[in-house]
């Protein structure tokens, strides 16, 4: 089972999928954890470059970028884990692409799915959850980090508040993804998430 989490920066979806995988492990199941971009040792090379809070990158080389990290991370580990029947979580995928590039940055969503359909070779999430909160807890909860902002969460409001519509937009276009209220305590939000993988767990 392939599942993913999604939501704009200081939502609590990274917390969220370590809660996830305890619980899994704690249930006898292999779990693969990974993330976007990032992954593999080329992934992590390109997510060096896409943070990086000096650049200035153009949104079709982002999408392009985060597309070329999924290409080999897809195939380096979450084809091989998903032939062995372990779960793989993954921390973002394409729905963030569609959200950040598309909604975010203003590129077609027709060209964004394009590219991303040709980086997935169709694999895709049996189950995304999105956590979601308002943009003004997620500026609270950056600013309260301690390793300092990020490219993306440098960016500004209006930004920040486009992609949290198109997540909440997609979400409503696909029944696999399940919206959760990310201002919940830890506990009520792993329950929600837990009760959602349940429903697909085989």
């Amino acid at each position: 089972m392939f599942v993913t989490f999604e939501g704009i920066e200081g939502s609590g979806k990274s917390t969220l999928l370590s809660a996830v995988q305890h619980a899994l492990l704690a249930a006898g199941r292999e779990v693969i954890v990974t993330r976007e971009p990032g992954g593999t040792p080329a992934g992590d090379a390109v997510r060096a470059i896409f943070l990086k809070p000096e650049l200035t990158i153009d949104p079709l080389t982002e999408t392009l970028l985060i597309n070329a990290s999924r290409a080999q991370l897809v195939q380096d580990v979450i084809t091989p884990a998903l032939n062995r029947e372990a779960v793989v979580l993954c921390d973002r995928y394409v729905h963030s692409t569609l959200a950040y590039q598309g909604f975010g940055r203003g590129l077609s969503l027709d060209l964004v799915r394009s590219i991303c359909d040709a980086a997935t070779r169709g694999v895709m999430p049996d189950l995304t959850i999105l956590v979601d909160i308002p943009y003004e807890t997620s500026l609270r909860r950056i600013a309260a980090r301690a390793d300092g902002a990020d490219r993306l969460e440098r960016e500004g409001a209006e930004f920040h508040k486009r992609i949290r519509e198109g997540f909440l937009e997609l979400a409503g276009r696909d029944p696999r993804v399940v919206v959760i209220d990310g201002e919940r305590s830890p506990e009520e939000v792993l329950d929600a998430a837990m009760a959602a993988l349940s429903a697909v767990l085989v």
